[in-house]
């Protein structure tokens, strides 16, 4: 069985459908770095930075980084169809979502990890600033990346799924819908998945799509 750390209204989000799709058995353990509690400390044992979504594998391994575990998941099960589509450009969406999007999502977050005892002032220019790429890099992602979020049965792939759940932080499918709205109703497409859906419910129970 898999065992995946994570808490509601996070990335985890993205591992749990992915797990549904792969119709594999899987628990998860209530557990973030913003979190006390045993599934926390547990977090902590096999990852020190307390990140999540944190999968184990039923022999052990421990998997971090969404888009990694996103990766294995779809090559280990290709019947999910995860990967199904335009493998490489999903790949390259993947990361590019990792690299442009998450991690500007981490600072927006914590300013004070980068800078440390830096006064008020300078954190908001942080994060003010922070955001205003990450709304840009979400406008650049929907000209690049908009025909790749669906196998060719129109299902979500991993690239959707995870599109969907990053662009639900920081006013991102406000931004898509007035810059890019083809886009931010491609993602709405998504979200209506039967798969999908309830887990987003669950985790967003309080979200309305525009």
């Amino acid at each position: 069985m898999y065992t995946l750390y994570g808490t509601d209204e996070s990335g985890s989000c993205m591992i749990e459908i992915a797990l549904q799709r792969c119709a594999v058995p899987w628990h998860r353990v209530d557990a973030s770095s913003w979190q006390d509690g045993e599934g926390s400390d547990a977090l902590a044992r096999i990852n020190p930075l307390k990140q999540i979504p944190t999968l184990v594998t039923p022999n052990g391994q421990v998997l971090t980084e969404s888009a990694a575990i996103l990766i294995h998941l779809g090559l280990e099960y290709p019947k999910s169809e995860l990967l199904a589509g335009d493998r490489a450009q999903i790949l390259r969406g993947l990361l590019y979502i990792a690299a442009n999007c998450y991690s500007a999502i981490g600072i927006i977050d914590y300013p004070q990890r980068w800078l440390g005892n830096a006064d008020e002032v300078q954190q908001a220019l942080l994060v003010s600033g922070t955001r205003r790429y990450l709304h840009q890099a979400w406008v650049v992602f929907a000209d690049q990346f908009a025909d790749q979020l669906f196998t060719p049965g129109n299902v979500p792939n991993a690239l959707g799924i995870m599109a969907a759940a990053v662009s639900r932080w920081d006013d991102a499918r406000e931004v898509l819908g007035n810059l890019a709205p083809g886009f931010a109703q491609s993602l709405e497409r998504v979200d209506a998945d039967p798969v999908v859906a309830p887990v987003f419910a669950r985790h967003w129970p309080q979200w309305k799509v525009s």
